[in-house]
């Protein structure tokens, strides 16, 4: 046995995958050293109406801290923002909740009694307005820049949302859109790919499994991530 070959004496220095390897600390703010603009969200969060997965990161030169009330706008309760695991969200990506609706049924639309005054007697022209449910965002999504996301979307796993969108109604899995309002360019993969992948939904795994199959994830075909045991 060679003394000075540390992997002579041990089995597993040779085997990245025998060892143990540590992931990336989830409630860390700044998982980047010395890039401030990016910040995990999940431990940022106060508002028990959203909920985010770990490791989704906002990335804001300015105020990527204040996630919570520059970005999710109009959220009085008690519709929920929900974002999944492994999301990304780029500078400007906004959610309207729907606290933004205004009554349409009468002349104007102005919501009057909020703003106090005699007004206020006709605080229930502002309330049991029309609500279309919680926003909720899948795993593993991508948001471009200046994203909108209006009131009640549901966006599908593995969804990419391009630079300016506005979405306006539900995205399907492993779609990609764009424009405003946003409608569908094209599937990421065929409707049996992304059954598979939804059915293996890597984003649940354990996050020591996560961590042995990172380039299979980020690199690897459908069948190769399928085949991880």
């Amino acid at each position: 046995m060679n003394a000075s070959d540390p992997t002579a004496s041990d089995p597993t220095a040779s085997d990245p995958t025998a060892q143990d390897q540590a992931a990336p600390d989830p409630t860390n703010v700044h998982p980047m050293a010395g890039q401030p603009r990016v910040v995990l969200l999940k431990p940022l969060i106060d508002n028990p109406l959203i909920e985010v997965g770990e490791y989704t990161y906002y990335d804001d030169p300015e105020f990527a801290e204040e996630f919570e009330t520059r970005n999710v706008l109009h959220h009085y309760g008690p519709d929920k923002l929900v974002i999944g695991k492994f999301c990304a969200l780029a500078t400007g990506v906004t959610f309207i909740m729907n606290g933004a609706n205004h009554r349409m049924n009468g002349v104007s639309t102005y919501p009057f009694p909020i703003m106090g005054g005699d007004w206020t007697r006709h605080m229930d022209l502002v309330q049991d307005l029309p609500s279309r449910g919680d926003t909720v965002v899948g795993n593993d999504v991508w948001f471009g820049g200046n994203v909108t996301v209006m009131p009640g979307v549901r966006i599908g796993h593995g969804a990419i949302v391009s630079t300016g969108a506005v979405v306006t109604r539900d995205v399907p899995d492993y779609a990609i859109v764009g424009g405003n309002p946003a409608t569908e360019i094209k599937r990421r993969f065929s409707a049996e790919d992304i059954e598979k992948l939804v059915r293996i939904s890597w984003w649940d795994w354990p996050i020591e499994k996560i961590t042995r199959h990172v380039r299979v994830i980020s690199d690897g075909s459908v069948a190769e991530l399928e085949a991880v045991e």
